[in-house]
């Protein structure tokens, strides 16, 4: 199994953003591999602070970094048995840009983001920049919202057949290697709907959808195969509708507490990262997200 050389986590120094630290570190522990916390302050509200204190402005953005760097100290506090150190960085620039110019820097393969938070990760998730962050992060980010009490005990895996759910399947073993598998894949009956309007009878229509969910089952069991997943192993779930709402549900059903999707997918995947679908699964899920990152294709 492939391990973590780095971890980094952005906290904006709340108490919920403490859930991402936790789990950084007891990841970053498991595989041995080092953490960093990073805390960026906003270049443009330094710029307004100049501009309101004048010649005063100065000292003060002096004061408000050292406080960030004394509030990012307390909060990482001293390592506790069998946890590394955790790394501390407070850097100042857009915070989107800048936290993909750290992970860059310290070549981080996951970095941890909390889900509830005050200042800019308050709309990290739940906003555009959560869109902008995801878009320009090449590498897996993990979206926190659960106290990390234990290490993740069952995950749920999004398929939808791409070589994103792929590595989506492949990066649930690294960061919950011992959770128990759930695989799901959610597929839809074309112009089913209209069925009924052309006179198609409810026989008909019923063995239509046997036969479509037959094929999507059939389709799972192959791709988990092709993973090297042995039957019995891991539990193949297929859904109809809409992607969000079957995720959601299965999540629930089976009491999954990561839910794992690809980033750059088709179907499924793509609607996750940036459609409404994202939203709604990050607004409605009570659990922590992990989005995967395929690997690059080869020049041509």
């Amino acid at each position: 199994m492939k391990t973590l050389g780095h971890v980094m986590t952005a906290t904006d120094l709340s108490g919920p953003s403490r859930f991402a630290l936790e789990r950084a570190m007891r990841i970053a522990a498991s595989h041995g591999a080092g953490c960093t916390a990073v805390h960026v302050v906003s270049a443009g509200a330094l710029d307004e602070l100049r501009h309101l204190f004048g010649e005063g402005g100065g000292p003060v953005q002096a004061l408000v970094l050292e406080q960030a760097r004394e509030r990012l100290a307390r909060m990482v506090g001293a390592p506790a048995a069998g946890v590394p150190g955790v790394g501390q960085r407070v850097a100042v620039g857009r915070v989107v840009d800048e936290l993909v110019a750290q992970a860059a820097s310290l070549g981080a393969e996951l970095v941890v983001l909390g889900a509830r938070g005050e200042g800019f990760l308050r709309h990290l998730v739940l906003g555009t920049t959560a869109e902008r962050l995801l878009r320009k992060l090449e590498r897996p980010v993990l979206v926190v919202r659960q106290m990390p009490y234990d290490g993740y005990r069952r995950v749920l895996v999004a398929v939808d057949f791409s070589a994103a759910s792929a590595e989506a399947l492949r990066l649930a073993s690294v960061v919950a290697p011992s959770a128990e598998r759930v695989l799901v894949h959610a597929y839809d009956l074309p112009f089913e709907g209209k069925l009924h309007f052309a006179g198609v009878d409810d026989a008909a229509i019923h063995a239509y959808r046997r036969r479509a969910e037959r094929e999507a089952l059939d389709r799972l069991e192959a791709f988990a195969r092709e993973a090297g997943l042995e039957a019995g192993d891991t539990r193949l779930l297929v859904g109809r509708g809409d992607p969000s709402r079957v995720v959601i549900e299965r999540q629930q059903d089976e009491g999954c507490d990561l839910i794992v999707v690809g980033k750059r997918g088709k179907g499924l995947v793509e609607e996750l990262l940036l459609g409404s679908v994202t939203k709604h699964v990050l607004a409605e899920c009570t659990t922590d997200v992990l989005v995967a990152v395929p690997p690059a294709s080869p020049p041509a």
